[in-house]
Parts: C-alpha cells; structure tokens; sequence
C-alpha cells in the first residue's frame, strides 16, 4: 500500500512539474501598434532616440512568449526595459529575445535551399503560363542554381512561388519576452529602449536689413528618422547637449534647409535639464519611417547685430625675414549677436546651421553665407563667418628685421587696407605675434587680446587707404 501511495506522489508532483514548465506555456501573444495607448519619443542630437511605447495587452495567467513587434529597426537591444504600468509586481521576465531575421527575396531562397519550389512563367507561343517543380540547390551571390528533373539550370526567367513562409524569418523586427503573468486583468505594458538612426539639429535662417544691423532670425528643428519605426501621434522632445557614449555612433545627415519665406511658429517648450536642455512639442506629432520634419523652435524680429571685419595675420610672419610684400589677402566678413533677452532672444540655443539672407535691389531674397554654431547660452554671443569682403583689399610687407642680441629681434610691419566701398568701415586686424613681445610704436592704438594676440581697430574711409604701421620687440 505504502509502495502505491509513493508511486501516486511521484505521478502528482511530476504532473505539477508539466503544469509550470515552459513547455506547457500559453499560446504566444503578439502585439502591434494598433495596441499603443502613448508612445513618446526621446531625440539627442547624437544620432540615437529613446523610445517608450505603452501598449494595452491581454496576457494570459502564468508563462507564456509575448512577441513584441513594431519596434525600431535599428533598436539596441540591450537598452531594453519592459514594466508594467498597472503593477510592477504583476509579472516577470523570464527571458528576453530580439529577432531581426527579416524577410527579403534572398532570404527567402536562401532558408530553401534543398527544398522544392514552383517556377512559373509565360509560354512565349501559347501566352499562357508554365509551371515547373524545381528544387534550389545553391544561392550563390543572389543568383539561384536549379535542379529541375534530371537537370541543373541558373538564371531561370520565371517567377518563384513558395509554398509557406519559414518559421525563422519574421516580417518585422520583433522583441520576444518569455513571461509568467500573475495579472487576471488586461496589462498595460511600458516597452523603453534605445534606438540608432533618428536625429535632430536645429537650422536657422537671419534675414538682414538694409544696413546690417538688425535682422530677423527664424529656428526650425529638423527631425530625420531612419530608425526603422513609424512613430503615430507620438509626444516629442528633444535633448540639446554634448552627450557622452561609450561608442561613437554619430554620422553626418543630409540637412533639409528651412525655406526662406516661411516664418517659424515656436512649438517647443524649453527647460534645464541635467547638464543639457530638453526641448517638448507641445503637441503630439506623427513621425514617419524615413522622413524628414521641420518643426518651428524660434522666431525673433529686430534682433540687433553687429558686421565685423577682420583682417588675420599669420604666426610665420615674425620668424623669418621677408623681402617681397604680402599681397591679396582677404578680410573676413563676421555677423556677431547677442543672445540676450534685451535682444529679443536669451533662450538656450541648440547648436546648428545659421543660413543667412538679404534683400537685393529688386527685392529678393538672396543668399549671402551660412555658418554653424555651437550650443550657446542665453546672454552669450553668436558668431557667424560670412566669407571674404569682395570690395576691401589688404597688404602687408615687413620694414624692419633687425636682432638686437642672440635672443631679441625688433620687427616691424606696414598693413595697406584699401576700401573700395561706398561706406566708412573699420577693419579689426589680428596679430599673432610670438614669445615675449612689446610693441614698441604704432600708428594705431592696441589691445594686449592675450599673451600671443595683439588687436587694432582702423577705421578706412570710404574710397581711400588706411595703412598700419607698428614697430615691435620679441624675445624668443
């Protein structure tokens, strides 16, 4: 009696051991976007998004495979987290898979090879179609070699009818968690992870005025999803800042430019955040796979600027004796904002392309240079290279050279500024000069920049010539 009570334990607990194993799980559960309740997504300027997608799912009580499709293709997949929104403790994971075997017409043959398929094609006399029993032996380079009765063939021109799809390619990328559900009601589950392949930039467009002192300056932000996902109806923020990675995933994108006669809407709601700023939508937007959006981040009118010309000269210029003058060099052209809210500005400003324009005479827009900026803080300033002045010539030649002892040289330098405009200007010239040094005269006053970099300021009248002359002592 004893001995069939034991045999009838072992029966029982080896029956209760089925009913918890995996292989007695529920019937899979897939789930697509059509079961989204919210998705929100995150964008840094560094080419990677974070996705949260809040699904309403109906799951079975106890261990069964939750097939999560509809995610990014690009997704990390180690940057994945799922919780449940009603009750963290209402299930567990048990085991977590990314599947990305996608199916394409490669694909396809490849999985079967060895296998038997029908060709199908059109009788050239009868116009009617043909079709044979063919088994794939080989798929090299995508070009499939036949077996076709008792013969080999290649380069078939029929078309190719499978019989099913195989159970190891998926339309999709799909995450596939294993789960025990304690839940008897319907979850809400909160997918988060990661994603390449989405990025932001911000690109502005400064419309000048007539005399360059003032212009309006219009932010766009320009979204561009190459993520492999869809995002419908989704909340979007974006995250402004030099953020650091473990691994270096940025790449260039092509930029679509904001058009010129189109005034941004601000759409965006800006905040501190950590080190960075985070930049809201203020409404729910649809992200496309593979689109391009522009979406209005600033618009500020009479914003006060400063034109700065600048003429650089060059370190070698006081190592070395030179006996033929400098000719043609070029002036920059520098447009200089504050970013202040006296300005019209004095909000953070995440880093872009800064496209500028102005009226011509028949009152067109035209394209007058670009530059890009870096993220800049309210009540810092904007600098923006125009390119080179066309009606402003500058020259140089050196009329001292002379060493005073082993270690001392006296230098001096005569800078020809030649304005050919119909206006007063004021060229900054920069001068690197090198080691120990004192300027020892000049035709001009100076400002010591730093330990290296002497500035002067010389006003040129319009049609005329202003020239430079500085003496000075260095020590190397």
């Amino acid at each position: 009696m004893k001995k069939i009570y034991a045999i009838l334990l072992v029966i029982g607990l080896f029956t209760l051991f089925l009913s918890n194993d995996v292989s007695g799980a529920a019937e899979a559960v897939a789930t697509t976007a059509d079961d989204q309740a919210a998705v929100e997504v995150t964008i840094y300027n560094s080419n990677v998004g974070l996705v949260k997608d809040l699904r309403n799912i109906r799951l079975a009580k106890g261990i069964q495979e939750l097939r999560f499709m509809n995610v990014a293709a690009q997704i990390i997949p180690t940057s994945v987290n799922i919780r449940s929104a009603i009750s963290p403790d209402s299930f567990s994971v048990l085991e977590q898979n990314y599947e990305y075997d996608l199916l394409s017409p490669r694909k396809l043959i490849d999985k079967y090879v060895g296998k038997a398929v029908k060709l199908v094609s059109k009788n050239p006399y009868t116009d009617k179609e043909d079709t044979v029993t063919a088994t794939i032996l080989s798929n090299n380079e995508g070009i499939p070699v036949y077996r076709i009765g008792n013969e080999i063939t290649f380069g078939h021109p029929g078309r190719i009818i499978f019989p099913e799809i195989p159970d190891n390619l998926i339309s999709k990328p799909t995450l596939v968690w294993l789960l025990n559900n304690r839940a008897t009601s319907q979850q809400k589950i909160e997918t988060l992870y990661l994603t390449n392949g989405i990025n932001w930039r911000a690109d502005y467009v400064l419309t000048l005025d007539r005399k360059d002192a003032a212009g309006d300056l219009n932010g766009w932000v320009t979204v561009d999803n190459k993520s492999g996902a869809s995002y419908k109806n989704a909340k979007l923020k974006l995250v402004a800042g030099d953020i650091h990675r473990a691994r270096d995933d940025l790449k260039r994108e092509k930029v679509m430019a904001a058009a010129v006669s189109q005034r941004a809407e601000p759409e965006f709601r800006e905040a501190a955040f950590f080190e960075y700023h985070i930049y809201t939508l203020e409404r729910n937007t649809t992200i496309k796979e593979n689109q391009t959006k522009q979406i209005g981040l600033l618009s500020a009118s009479n914003v006060a600027l400063k034109k700065e010309f600048l003429y650089r000269g060059a370190a070698h210029y006081y190592r070395n004796r030179y006996g033929d003058a400098i000719t043609h060099d070029k002036v920059g052209v520098f447009l200089e904002i504050q970013n202040k809210k006296e300005n019209n500005l004095g909000m953070p400003l995440p880093k872009g392309i800064v496209r500028v324009y102005k009226e011509d005479h028949d009152n067109s827009l035209q394209f007058v240079g670009e530059d890009s900026m870096d993220h800049t803080p309210k009540d810092e300033k904007i600098r923006i290279k125009m390119g080179n002045a066309f009606d402003i010539a500058a020259s140089r030649k050196q009329t001292v050279w002379e060493k005073i002892s082993k270690d001392t040289y006296e230098i001096a330098f005569e800078i020809s500024l030649r304005n050919h405009k119909t206006e007063d200007v004021t060229i900054k010239v920069i001068e690197p000069l090198s080691w120990d040094w004192k300027i020892l005269e000049s035709s001009h006053r100076y400002t010591k920049v730093d330990a290296h970099t002497a500035s002067f300021d010389v006003p040129v009248k319009k049609d005329s010539e202003a020239k430079l002359i500085y003496r000075a002592r260095l020590r190397f």
